[in-house]
């Protein structure tokens, strides 16, 4: 991980990186993201060499009779193994995330920005853990159903399959009795009429 004297990712002091252009990168286990790893199938929770490759970089931008604006631009990469919904087998999922985050003092502020504007809006901090961040954003990027585009095995039924088959009608409870009643009784011999 680098990071310019002073600037702590895990407390960092966001006006003042922006006023810099502060710029940090690194890599964190993938086990310091216990949120993350909630879904994640035993191997990736397992794998130690399974990381979040991540940068951040301050911007700040005057505006004219105002205070400038304060921007934080985050990217980070990772790879999961979830569970396929659709076959039940481990799925490889890339996460792949870049956002940028508008920062304005107080909480309220932020609260009615945020409604309004297309960017996320967050409070202004002194101390703001971008690890943590970081794996929000990484969570909001998961897949609500996580699926191979194609699965490597053939399914046992199809969803449709399986309606095709409980829509057939089932069998009168007698059909049996009138098949043989029709086609003669024992010793292949019809009834008599």
């Amino acid at each position: 991980m680098t990071a310019p004297a002073g600037f702590d990712p895990r407390r960092l002091d966001v006006a003042a990186f922006a006023r810099a252009a502060g710029a940090v990168q690194g890599q964190w286990p993938l086990s310091v993201m216990p949120r993350l790893l909630q879904d994640a199938l035993a191997p990736a929770r397992e794998e130690a060499a399974a990381a979040v490759a991540w940068s951040a970089r301050g911007l700040s931008k005057p505006v004219a009779g105002g205070e400038p604006e304060i921007r934080l631009q985050l990217r980070a990469r990772t790879s999961l193994q979830l569970c396929c919904q659709r076959c039940l087998q481990p799925v490889e999922v890339p996460l792949d995330v870049q956002p940028t985050m508008r920062f304005v003092r107080g909480e309220q502020q932020a609260e009615a920005l945020d409604e309004q504007s297309d960017e996320d809006v967050l409070a202004l901090t002194t101390a703001l853990d971008l690890q943590q961040l970081i794996e929000d954003e990484l969570i909001l990027a998961l897949p609500l159903v996580p699926r191979h585009e194609h699965c490597p095995r053939p399914l046992p039924m199809s969803a449709g399959q399986a309606d095709a088959a409980a829509a057939q009608p089932p069998g009168h409870a007698f059909a049996a009795l009138a098949a043989l009643r029709r086609g003669g009784g024992p010793g292949g011999q019809g009834q008599p009429g």
